[in-house]
């Protein structure tokens, strides 16, 4: 019924979004008088931020076609390299890599956003690595023949990624995978593994919310794991390949990170029909491409939205020790010669200050010199891994943790 509901008030949106971007189109239209006037052109720039705000938004693409790397330009390639139901492992390289080159697992987020999401955590971390990425598939189009797909197979995905990419390989999580990406990491040093990461970075990490909780923590505790069973899972829709597969919708996360910040996203749009009002559409436009991407959500399967939150934001499993994998308890002590590296955001309100560096005190395998925290400054949550600190400030420390562990 919420998804159904869901999709008759998109379909209605998507006719508005059309109505008013042919309106705007037309009162912008040179050889109409009336797109001269003030009031023209101040309704033609409201209709245009409506019709941007109204639209839907399906998968985007990387469109990473070249890289500068050392004042060069060179082409950029991308491939699948390893395709599975629940997601595909891409490549991403240059002609300007060397051969021995590092390579980089860059491990996106499940939560409800696509793997483009990172789209300027790869292009930076291209300049100098062979980048793979988790491209993770709209839960929605994946048939219920495939079956389920939780948390535990979320982890077994790692390790046939990092297999694929063979020995030696680095792995940098963004967010959410933080815990899967620790976790893979113990269970792959515990049986000796060869295709264990040389290097594993977590960037704004759930990893104990108990530090610092934030609004998210508070409402994953505040609610029984039933109350989200109950209330926030729905059923796939008969126009998708996935009818029938229960699903956390990727619309109902959306509304959840933009009601976080309402006044914040009200005042970005007002900025962008400003922009328009006085012909300043370069300004406009990075507004729009940022809605663009924020926008485009898919769909997680109910069995992996739903132990996340019971086993990271309710039980804390991970930093306790408790976390089972296949039945088997994880032991991050097993984990001894690969590095890590935790940073975080100063004004991060999605995982709040101390999350991800609790990493460090629950590997008491490693030595100090194999651990290192970075904390950005005024960075929000989407300023560590995209923008301009994230190039200048936050990827180098990056670049020098795998460097000096290759």
């Amino acid at each position: 019924m919420l998804y159904s509901a869901y999709e008759m008030q998109r379909a209605w949106l998507n006719g508005a979004s059309a109505w008013a971007s042919a309106t705007a189109e037309v009162l912008n239209n040179p050889g109409l008088p009336y797109g001269y006037t003030g009031t023209g052109s101040a309704t033609a720039s409201a209709l245009d931020v409506f019709a941007h705000a109204a639209a839907s938004y399906g998968k985007p693409r990387f469109d990473l076609e070249s890289i500068e790397k050392d004042g060069k330009t060179y082409p950029a390639t991308e491939s699948v390299v390893m395709h599975k139901p629940f997601g595909d492992l891409l490549r991403f390289t240059h002609e300007g890599l060397p051969e021995d080159a590092p390579r980089l697992l860059v491990v996106a987020p499940m939560s409800g956003h696509y793997a483009t999401l990172l789209r300027g955590t790869v292009k930076r971390m291209m300049e100098n690595c062979v980048v793979y990425v988790t491209d993770w598939a709209d839960a929605r189009e994946v048939p219920v023949e495939e079956g389920r797909f939780d948390l535990d197979d979320y982890i077994d995905y790692l390790r046939e990624f990092l297999e694929e990419i063979g020995e030696g390989a680095h792995m940098l999580a963004v967010c959410q995978p933080s815990v899967p990406a620790l976790a893979v990491t113990a269970i792959m040093a515990a049986d000796k593994h060869p295709c264990r990461p040389k290097t594993l970075t977590m960037m704004g990490g759930p990893i104990d919310t108990r530090e610092s909780p934030t609004s998210v923590n508070d409402l994953a505790m505040q609610r029984p794991i039933e109350w989200f069973q109950n209330t926030v899972i729905a059923t796939v829709p008969l126009r998708y390949h996935g009818a029938g597969r229960r699903v956390y919708p990727g619309f109902m996360q959306l509304a959840g990170f933009m009601s976080m910040n309402l006044g914040q996203h009200i005042m970005s749009h007002y900025e962008m029909f400003k922009h328009l009002t006085v012909g300043d559409q370069e300004s406009a436009d990075r507004t729009k491409d940022f809605y663009d991407e924020y926008r485009s959500v898919c769909d997680m399967t109910a069995e992996f939205y739903l132990q996340t939150v019971e086993e990271v934001f309710q039980k804390h499993s991970l930093p306790k020790g408790e976390f089972v994998h296949r039945d088997k308890t994880i032991d991050l002590g097993a984990i001894s010669d690969t590095a890590i590296l935790a940073i975080e955001g100063e004004k991060d309100d999605i995982s709040g200050l101390g999350q991800t560096k609790a990493a460090l005190d629950i590997t008491p395998g490693l030595k100090p010199a194999q651990k290192k925290y970075f904390m950005a400054e005024k960075v929000g949550h989407y300023g560590i891994f995209n923008g301009s600190r994230w190039r200048d400030k936050i990827a180098p420390v990056v670049d020098d943790w795998i460097a000096k562990h290759d």
